[in-house]
């Protein structure tokens, strides 16, 4: 594949999801590989995001059912968020060493350091130079800061996950995915919580029915939304509270969530220096994920691209990656479709075409919605909120879903391959599922010859 001038024949830039999910694979077909990392191996996910995040969230949304079965379940369950984060800390913390081993064991080096181009086939860390034959650029993302003064008093995302004790009083900066999620967190775990939305709207790639249902739900459990509000300014007290001042209000909390959002990690990769293309959004890449300069490629969120930004993404380009540079594949990538969830409580989920798009074009689509509260095994946990969207295309055929309940991932999850595979009714007949289930209750909702 690549001559005895280069160091490696593919190096990486970043050890998350992007690498570890397919370099490996690379480095077993006896090609040298190297991956360059300056953090925690394995990136955001593992260490910072989805596996740290759902770890906090299980006992949240076990409260959450509990205390929709109430009073057939007695007595309220109290969250310890400290000791909920010394399980997250044991359950995590041997992640870094596993993936190094997963990758090493593979013949892979691993190089500790901040790496940045020199040129197109060469990265600098610290006072060392690499070369490499390709490059894949697999840096991520990392919190977007906010462009206020006192941006220094708010946490991200990764400092709130680390607090030994939420704060009594929190303000959430924010109305995405993380602004949801944690606030779901911190009002299950005794904290008063504030969102602001910029605009009218949370959750934006949502149907935004749906997000007014599980805001109003929130807002049942004590959060507060404060709509069409700009932060102009963050101070800290002298008794070591904040002050969150607004164009209306200033608001006094025990502490400041940024969740305005993340870009992608690029600013110290010198791409300037190479000329290598890219926006606010990310590295721009073709169809076989390639950037401008022939030798370099990218993968998983640093990308600048249409797909969600998701580890099953990430992972999905991984592989194809592996199966292009291991020359087993010169076809362009063909995405599926690709799931999302908001892992508030109740959960929000979605895949294919949106509800959105299927409204605007009648002729095209069909939107069936389903209120789930009136199911019979929606019933047996007493689940008070719950609908489903299903859009069908005009052979009948499932082309897209959303919902909104305690169980919609696992319904999501269960629909996915009625749309990836595109299945007629008659497929969907052939499919027997466990009973009863949450599955058996979601493919119901297909068409059955």
């Amino acid at each position: 594949m690549a001559t005895t001038n280069y160091d490696f024949d593919i190096l990486y830039l970043g050890s998350g999801h992007g690498t570890f999910d397919g370099a490996p694979t690379l480095a077993k077909q006896g090609l040298k590989v190297g991956v360059i990392e300056a953090g925690l191996v394995g990136g955001t996910c593992p260490n910072y995001g989805c596996n740290a995040k759902i770890t906090l969230d299980f006992p949240v949304h076990l409260q959450h059912q509990v205390h929709e079965l109430n009073p057939v379940l007695r007595g309220a369950l109290t969250l310890d968020w400290n000791a909920n984060l010394r399980h997250k800390q044991k359950i995590i913390e041997p992640l870094p060493d596993m993936l190094t081993h997963r990758m090493t064991d593979s013949g892979m080096m691993l190089i500790k350091g901040f790496g940045h181009f020199v040129d197109a086939h060469t990265i600098a860390v610290n006072e060392t130079q690499y070369t490499a034959d390709k490059i894949v650029i697999a840096t991520g993302l990392k919190p977007r800061p906010l462009t206020i003064s006192g941006n220094e008093w708010a946490m991200d995302s990764t400092a709130f996950m680390a607090l030994d004790n939420l704060p009594a009083n929190l303000v959430i900066i924010g109305g995405g995915y993380i602004a949801m999620e944690f606030a779901t967190m911190a009002i299950a775990a005794g904290s008063q919580v504030t969102v602001i939305l910029r605009g009218d709207h949370a959750l934006r790639q949502f149907h935004q029915p749906l997000v007014n249902q599980l805001m109003l739900h929130l807002t049942d459990q004590g959060v507060t939304f404060l709509r069409q509000t700009t932060v102009q300014a963050i101070k800290k007290t002298a008794t070591q509270r904040y002050e969150v001042l607004t164009e209306d209000d200033t608001l006094v909390t025990n502490g400041v969530l940024n969740a305005t959002g993340r870009e992608p990690n690029i600013d110290l990769l010198a791409l300037d220096a190479i000329g290598l293309d890219s926006t606010a959004n990310g590295i721009l890449v073709n169809d076989h994920l390639q950037t401008n300069i022939p030798n370099i490629y990218a993968v998983g969120d640093v990308i600048d691209k249409p797909q969600p930004k998701l580890t099953p993404t990430a992972t999905f380009e991984a592989r194809y990656l592996a199966q292009l540079l291991g020359e087993h594949t010169t076809d362009p990538i063909d995405y599926p479709p690709i799931p999302t969830a908001v892992f508030s409580s109740p959960r929000l989920a979605q895949v294919g075409v949106s509800v959105t798009t299927a409204q605007a074009h009648p002729a095209e689509y069909r939107i069936v919605e389903q209120h789930l509260a009136d199911n019979w095994y929606h019933q047996v946990s007493q689940s008070k909120i719950g609908t489903t969207i299903l859009v069908f295309d005009q052979a009948d055929r499932l082309v897209g879903a959303t919902e909104l309940s305690d169980r919609a991932t696992a319904s999501i999850n269960t629909l996915l391959p009625a749309i990836t595979l595109k299945l007629t009714a008659h497929e969907v007949n052939r499919i027997i599922p466990i009973f009863p289930t949450d599955e058996s209750a979601a493919w119901k909702l297909l068409p059955h010859d």
